[in-house]
């Protein structure tokens, strides 16, 4: 009989949070007893999983030393709090939130990309998730790396405002029916409007110029690559999309690696779908990753004057296939062969 774990989820309301409850479900994930926290208003809600109404309940009050794991999609500041409370009570966190990743003796783990990290949580007992678009462009990139070593990486990110959170959703909906009804438009969200517009910085602006999201993709490549010095140059733009993250990548490898042969190697990779066709309508979109679990990649083509460099694009599902299935995969591997 498989053994089954009792677990907490802090942040289940949110959309990480539902996506992680789907991605349990779906996967058949062994649990005993399951527990929803939240420290917002959301306390004494109801969330239906496994054919039963689970109720929320206050994190402030919850004993973890009831859970052997606890996933966390509550962001920064609630992971700061209540992560020290877990780790305590002899639990073992996986976090989707930028609050650890960073932190030397916390493993930053894509689990298709650098599982050999994930003993590592037994210095803290804590274990970090990149942001979506880091995760989707990582898997991409590690069969690459691993065949001819990446030397630097340009990548232009185009992100969908399910990223910020439920309130962009609403914003993006609220602006386009503003729009098609000839009434003014509101900003609650972002600085400016983002229906029928694109916005160049996600995160506030550093002093190097450089926005905060597109420093945590230096950072984060950096740290789950192992390869400190990596030069990686991005751009995040948040999109008047729903769901889906896109990015437009160029590479630049010590060694030659044709367009053909990269595309080959992606196709063997565990997580990715690869879109062949050069036709006008076969590039991969949001639209056609909204949804699943796989990283789609297209126009895989060798550059022009470099070498040895490549371009490709790439979408997926910000949701489902970021940081949520990432998390779950993360616990799976933790429950099968770390926690007792």
């Amino acid at each position: 009989m498989t053994k089954k774990y009792d677990i907490a989820l802090l942040g289940a309301t949110g959309l990480t949070g539902e996506a992680i409850l789907e991605h349990l479900t779906e996967r058949n994930f062994p649990i005993g007893k399951l527990y929803l926290l939240s420290a917002s208003l959301s306390v004494g809600d109801e969330i239906f999983f496994r054919g039963k109404d689970v109720v929320i309940e206050d994190a402030e009050q919850f004993d973890f030393g009831r859970v052997q794991l606890a996933l966390f999609a509550a962001g920064a500041e609630a992971a700061a709090y209540f992560a020290p409370k877990a780790v305590a009570a002899g639990c073992a966190v996986i976090d989707t939130s930028p609050q650890f990743r960073q932190d030397e003796d916390v493993p930053l783990v894509v689990t298709a990309v650098n599982r050999d990290r994930i003993p590592g949580f037994v210095a803290r007992r804590l274990i970090a998730c990149p942001n979506a678009a880091s995760t989707h462009l990582l898997m991409a990139l590690k069969p690459i790396h691993d065949a001819a070593e990446i030397t630097r990486v340009d990548v232009v990110t185009y992100q969908a405002v399910s990223g910020t959170g439920k309130e962009a959703i609403t914003e993006l909906a609220d602006q386009t029916r503003a729009i098609f009804n000839l009434t003014e438009t509101e900003n609650n969200v972002y600085a400016k409007r983002i229906a029928f517009n694109v916005l160049p910085q996600i995160g506030a602006l550093q002093a190097n110029g450089y926005s905060s999201e597109e420093m945590k993709m230096v950072d984060e490549f950096r740290k789950v690559l192992d390869v400190p010095c990596l030069a990686i140059n991005p751009t995040t733009v948040r999109v008047p999309v729903f769901y889906g993250h896109a990015q437009a990548v160029h590479i630049e490898t010590k060694r030659k690696l044709a367009a053909q042969t990269a595309s080959d190697l992606l196709k063997n990779a565990p997580g990715l779908v690869v879109i062949d066709a050069q036709d006008a309508d076969a590039g991969p979109t949001p639209l056609d990753a909204a949804g699943l679990d796989d990283v789609m990649v297209g126009r895989i083509r060798d550059a022009i004057g470099v070498s040895n460099g490549l371009n490709l694009w790439l979408v997926a599902d910000n949701i489902r296939a970021g940081s949520a299935l990432n998390c779950v995969k993360i616990a799976e591997i933790l429950v099968e062969k770390y926690l007792n």
